[in-house]
């Protein structure tokens, strides 16, 4: 095992790391205290696009931690850079299909945001978007669902803040953004573009934030072909928890797989602890 050391940052998952639900894995408050104590700089980044930071920053202070909104960045932030570097806000129409933590940031960069077409009334369906963006919606509806195909159908560009199929909660594995999207992609025959783990794009912008190059940075998430996979591709190395989704089974089946495993954030902790010694 390629020894513990060269660590100046951290890129770190959140749901099944941090975690499950609103349920938070031993360890979180200890581990926060490490970082600190260390002066090692870190990003909450996931793949989750439902909250905004504030949210998150909030989550994390009723388990008793302290972050800042700069020490977040999700999917539905690294969504919204990425289309407001690649169209122009002023004049290119979003329909979101999401919570607040894909909106938000998207209306923060100038996007117009388009609403629900009016389907089952007498009048014409409603104003067309230029890009349906799909984040984890927890607020899903048929009308959703049919205001995105429709949309897509037309024309509109598909994007996805991220692909994955499911997610841990304190209730068990259920589904994920990636299910809804696979849902969209059945109606239009068009896939999504992902901006998310695996993609290279979210880890690149987290770097960007830390001010730091791969050699020194690593990422620490739950899953193989999210959070572990989006690492290989970034050329980064990488630390996998097992109290997520991926198990020690699935690593004995992958082509790839992360630089450590540890069991979970406590493990994390006192590995952390030793750079210090």
């Amino acid at each position: 095992m390629e020894p513990f050391i060269n660590i100046r940052a951290l890129i770190i998952d959140m749901d099944g790391v941090l975690w499950h639900g609103d349920q938070a894995i031993p360890g979180l408050t200890d581990f926060f205290q490490t970082l600190r104590a260390q002066n090692l700089r870190f990003i909450l980044a996931t793949n989750n696009a439902s909250l905004t930071p504030p949210q998150y920053v909030n989550k994390l202070a009723k388990m008793g931690v302290t972050v800042t909104e700069n020490e977040i960045l999700t999917s539905g932030m690294a969504t919204a850079l990425y289309l407001s570097q690649h169209e122009d806000p002023a004049t290119t129409r979003v329909f979101v299909l999401g919570e607040a933590g894909a909106s938000e940031p998207l209306r923060q960069c100038g996007f117009t945001l388009t609403g629900l077409y009016q389907l089952n009334s007498a009048k014409t369906p409603g104003e067309g978007a230029d890009i349906v963006v799909c984040g984890k919606d927890q607020t899903l509806s048929w009308d959703k669902l049919a205001t995105a195909s429709l949309n897509i159908r037309a024309g509109a560009k598909f994007i996805g803040t991220n692909a994955d199929t499911t997610l841990p909660t304190e209730y068990g594995i259920t589904h994920g953004n990636g299910a809804i999207l696979a849902a969209l992609q059945a109606a239009t025959g068009v896939s999504p573009t992902i901006i998310g783990k695996p993609e290279p794009i979210i880890y690149q912008q987290a770097m960007a934030l830390l001010g730091t190059d791969p050699a020194e940075t690593v990422a620490i998430g739950d899953r193989l072909e999210t959070d572990i996979l989006g690492a290989v591709r970034t050329g980064i190395r990488s630390l996998m928890v097992l109290t997520g989704v991926s198990t020690q089974a699935d690593l004995e089946t992958s082509d790839y797989g992360p630089t450590w495993v540890m069991a979970d954030i406590r493990a994390v902790t006192e590995a952390l602890k030793t750079l210090a010694a």
